[in-house]
Parts: C-alpha cells; structure tokens; sequence
C-alpha cells in the first residue's frame, strides 16, 4: 500500500456505487494511461512504474496490467500489525533460546541417557532375589569367548547353550568393516530372519553396480568422486561416515567404469581414435543388445537369491523348491542366450532347466503334506511363474533409466550448442548457463533414480526370492557413554 499513500475506504453508499481501482503502470505504457477513457489520477511514481488509481464501477477490461489487490485495511493499521509480528517473532526466539539452553547438555549426555535406559530394560527381564540375581540373553557366537572371561573375573555363572528350535533369536549381521554399508541397505527395508542368510555383502555389490547403470555416465560419476574426496576426511570422523565411506567409494568407481564402457562424459561420446574410445565398449543405441544385458542381471540376481535361500535350509528337502525356482530362472536365461547368440545346445538345456524346476516346485512347494494336498500346493505355487516373469523383467529399468539420463545429458548439449551457434558471442554465456542448469538438473534425477531404484530392485525383487523370513535386529546391551 505505500506507494499509494495512507487512508481508509469509504463506504461504498457514500462513494455512489463507484470503487478504486490500483494498478502499477511501467513506464513503456506511459502513452497508454493518457488515452484512458476512464476517470483516473496518478498518485505517485517512481523509476519504473506509473501507480495509477481508476474510479470505476466495475473493474476496468482495457488496462495493459493486471489490477494491483491492496486488500481493505489502512495503512497504518497494517503497519501497526507488522510492527506486533515483528515483536512477537522476538519474543519467540528469546522463548526459544530459553527452551533450548539444555540443548547442548542434553546432546552431551545422550548415551548416558541411553544407557540408562537400556539398564532399566534389562532389569525389568531379570529375576531378583536378596543377594542373587538372574538373566537370559543372546550372545553372538564370536563373542562368547570374551563374555565367559568376564564371568569368571567377577563371579558370575553362565550357562551357554546354542540355539533351539522352538527359540526366536534376533539377527546378528556381521560383515567386514568394508562392507558394514551393506547391512545398512539391508535394514533399511527389513531385517532377515535369524535362520534365513545375511545378504549384507551382495546387496552392497549389487546395490553399487545398479546405481552406476542407472546414473550411466563417467563425468558425473568424476564429480561425485571429487565430492566424496573433499567429504572423505569429515565422514571419517564419525562411526557412521566410515561405515559408509566405502559404499560411496564403490558407488563412484563401478559408475566411473560403467560410464567409460559405454564411452559417456557429460552426455558426449569420445572421439574415434582416442584412448577413451577404445574402451568404449557398450553401445547404448542397441536396444537389444542394452536389454539383453539387464535381463542377464536380473536373471542372475534372482538365481541367486533362490540358490542361497535353498543352501539355508538343513533339511536339504525343504529348499528343493527354491531350488526349482532358480532352475526356471536358469531355464529362461539359457533360452535368452540361446535367441542372442544361437548356438544349438542351449535351447535343448533351457527346456531340461525350466521342465526340472517346474517339477521340483510342484512337488516340493509343500513336502511333508499329504499327496492330494502336496500336488494341489505345488499347482498353486507355479501360478508365481508371472511372478518370476515380471520381476526379472523388472530390471529393465536399468537400461531405460540409464538411457533417459544419458539423452538427457545429450540433449542439453545440442541445446547449448544451438545457442551458442544462433548468437554468436553472447551466446556463449547462456550455452554455459543451459550446460550447468541442465546438468545439475540431470545429475539429482539420475542420482535420486539410482538410490530408489536401486533399492528397489534389491529390497524387492532379490528379496522376493531370497529372503523369506523376517527377524528382529540384534541390539547388544552394552554401555555407549564410553
């Protein structure tokens, strides 16, 4: 309302049904305001705009701008309130800073609180009696060792025994540090039963080499490398960073390969003759070639996951079907080779693979049931044969995503090579704009593809076949304060 001055409205009677208008008039559409056949005044100006007041009883249609709304109030009132607000806001962050002086103490002290209440927990799952005490617990089996010297040290018996059958431990993961990230990725989505198989260190693989897929190209995965180098110190200063420090890494060189194989540095394919060109081996045009490639994967991702649920089992009888499972798969990759490459003898093995699981399923789906019912559950098993289509073919977006990102980034580049040609000097200015824009753009798509889909493919699709029970993560009882 400034530039229009400080007043009050009339009331609408008094002004004979007539109202104001406001408008915000640019110099250029100075002759425009002369020509108006309507009663105005110019209030005020300033080095850009003409403020324009209109009397009119509805809104006038042949103004150049859109009518500026100021809302009812006065002025003074308004300012009046803004001055309340800013008070208020003051107010608020003396509050705030009140509320937060603990802060720091509280940040400080967060494990002893911790700490505590791990202690109290345990000591509600005890049984007290004068002068004697009593608790049960799981123990990984590499730490039992240390926990029976502690025992002895201070007087206390133990009695360790190994799991039951009827017993419901927690999952304990342990991996090298090197591949610590991979339980992580594993956790984030559930964690494996205690009697299923840790899957850590294939997710990590995995995880890392479809993300470099999805990204698809050697310049960005150089700019993430240089983020990582100029974070690498800082992530060490935390239990966290280093867990994940060598996912990064993994992540930047399986990209940095990937791109150089498919010979893409910001969306431009080296030149013939030069050394990056003859490592340019993956035609990313070839559809069928890139297509074949990502059903491999998934193929060999689910074969995998149903071999290593089939290995878990003690009664070998119990993971026959999973193995009839990753016999299917099998089957179908052996007739995709068979149509890629033609050599006789792998369509005749395709028919073997896929009759032999088709069998194994049917009659292991439900082993120790009756015949009538056993046969009736293995037919209800194979109607996961979509199923198994669907989510090996669900790793297509491996390539659809790689080649989305890949012209993308080809495409920004015609574009600012369009503009630099079209204007010659300046333009190069904005070719560089529409180089940096369009790429930043393209790098966090690719790189929120790559985590979601990536995941996704792990969490889902290999979980789907290889992790058939969930658990409860193993949480040591231990002191964090130190």
């Amino acid at each position: 309302m400034r530039p229009w001055g400080d007043f009050e409205f009339s009331p609408l009677s008094e002004m004979g049904g007539l109202r104001l208008w406001f408008y915000a008039i640019p110099h250029r559409d100075r002759v425009l305001i002369r020509d108006l056949p309507l009663s105005h005044e110019i209030v005020k100006k300033d080095s850009r705009y003409y403020y324009v007041v209109v009397i009119s009883e509805n809104e006038p249609e042949s103004m150049p701008v859109n009518r500026t709304h100021i809302g009812s109030q006065p002025r003074h009132q308004l300012e009046a309130h803004l001055e309340e607000v800013e008070l208020a806001i003051e107010d608020l962050q003396a509050e705030r800073a009140y509320l937060t002086r603990w802060y720091s103490l509280l940040r400080d002290n967060v494990a002893t609180l911790e700490d505590k209440a791990a202690l109290d927990a345990a000591q509600n799952q005890s049984y007290t009696r004068t002068g004697m005490f009593a608790l049960r617990g799981w123990v990984p089996h590499t730490r039992l060792a240390e926990l029976e010297s502690y025992t002895r040290q201070h007087g206390v018996h133990i009695d360790a025994r190994d799991v039951q059958p009827d017993d419901n431990p927690p999952t304990f993961l342990d991996n090298p540090p090197w591949l610590a990230a991979g339980e992580d990725l594993v956790n984030f989505y559930m964690t494996p039963g205690y009697r299923t198989w840790d899957p850590s260190q294939i997710v990590f693989i995995s995880f890392a080499l479809f993300f470099a897929m999805i990204l698809a190209d050697a310049g960005y995965a150089l700019l993430l490398g240089a983020v990582l180098l100029s974070f690498w110190r800082k992530m060490g200063a935390s239990p966290g960073g280093r867990r994940f420090r060598p996912l990064c890494l993994a992540i930047v060189v399986f990209s940095l390969l990937y791109g150089m194989l498919i010979g893409s540095y910001f969306g431009v394919t080296p030149p013939e003759g030069s050394l990056l060109a003859s490592l340019h081996l993956l035609d990313m045009s070839d559809t069928n070639l890139m297509m074949a490639i990502s059903v491999f994967i998934g193929c060999i991702h689910v074969i995998l996951g149903a071999a290593l649920d089939a290995a878990r089992h003690k009664n070998r009888v119990e993971g026959l079907e999973s193995v009839g499972w990753a016999s299917i798969v099998a089957g179908g990759l052996a007739f995709l080779l068979s149509t890629a490459f033609a050599p006789s003898v792998l369509k005749p093995l395709s028919v073997v693979l896929a009759g032999v699981g088709v069998l194994l399923v049917l009659l292991f789906a439900a082993p120790f049931e009756k015949p009538l019912s056993r046969m009736l559950k293995g037919l209800l098993g194979l109607t996961k044969l979509s199923g198994a289509f669907g989510d090996v073919l669900s790793y297509l977006r491996l390539f659809a995503l790689g080649l989305a990102s890949g012209s993308l980034a080809a495409e920004f580049n015609n574009m600012a090579m369009g503009i630099h040609d079209a204007m010659p000097g300046v333009g190069i200015f904005f070719a560089f704009l529409v180089l940096l824009l369009g790429h930043a753009v393209n790098l966090l798509l690719g790189l929120a593809s790559a985590l979601i889909h990536g995941l996704r493919l792990n969490v889902i699709e290999f979980f789907n076949w290889g992790l058939k029970e969930e658990g409860s993560l193993f949480k040591p009882f231990r002191r964090r304060g130190l």
